[in-house]
């Protein structure tokens, strides 16, 4: 329309299409970013990442060596959960192959049901590929009655393998910690359980 000879209007349709794509494209990863970055810290241990086994998987000789690594514990709480959580014992020495069971304790300091969900890791990062639970209030979240207190297990053991880890001679000590954060639809449960006044 403005008299140039060859001259093609733009095609904002096709535009429009191209970028309606990528951005799907980018949201769908986005959603698939989560699930494939937990599986790859998963696999290798990236960021002090745990591994998880069943109990039939585990080592069935306790000391295979005599080296021994001191397993620390430490325990958190975020700041919106209102319970006190810490480790029953500071730490416990470990043959890799041994299977150990450790307590943690949470209190609910509310007079309401509140619900959490723990966090993981260990330190130093690259023993987390070597560090096997077996057992864990970890693997799933946890409700504390009004006032309740409860000891919360974990069953672990260092695999065999860190032996032949030329990376991990040097290390002695395994810090394994934990954080509690208030579950997400905790708040809404909560909200749900009040009792509600009836008017006339």
């Amino acid at each position: 329309m403005n008299g140039q000879p060859g001259y093609k209007p733009p095609r904002h349709g096709r535009t429009a299409l191209v970028l309606s794509l990528a951005v799907a494209g980018m949201l769908g990863l986005s959603f698939a970013s989560v699930p494939l970055y937990d599986l790859f810290c998963k696999v290798t241990g990236y960021a002090g990442t745990t591994q998880r086994a069943d109990a039939a998987d585990a080592p069935a000789a306790a000391a295979v060596s005599s080296r021994v690594f001191i397993v620390e514990f430490d325990a958190n709480t975020a700041s919106d959960l209102p319970w006190t959580f810490r480790p029953e014992q500071r730490s416990v020495t470990v043959h890799p192959g041994e299977q150990k069971l450790v307590f943690y304790k949470a209190v609910n300091n509310t007079d309401r049901p509140v619900t959490g969900r723990a966090t993981f890791n260990v330190t130093p990062d690259k023993s987390g590929q070597y560090f096997v639970k077996i057992a864990c209030f970890c693997f799933e979240e946890q409700t504390l009655q009004p006032g309740q207190e409860v000891d919360m297990p974990v069953t672990f053991y260092v695999d065999p393998a860190v032996l032949a880890d030329r990376n991990m001679d040097e290390v002695k000590t395994i810090t394994l910690s934990y954080t509690f954060f208030r579950a997400q639809d905790d708040e809404t449960r909560s909200s749900a359980a009040e009792p509600r006044s009836v008017t006339n």
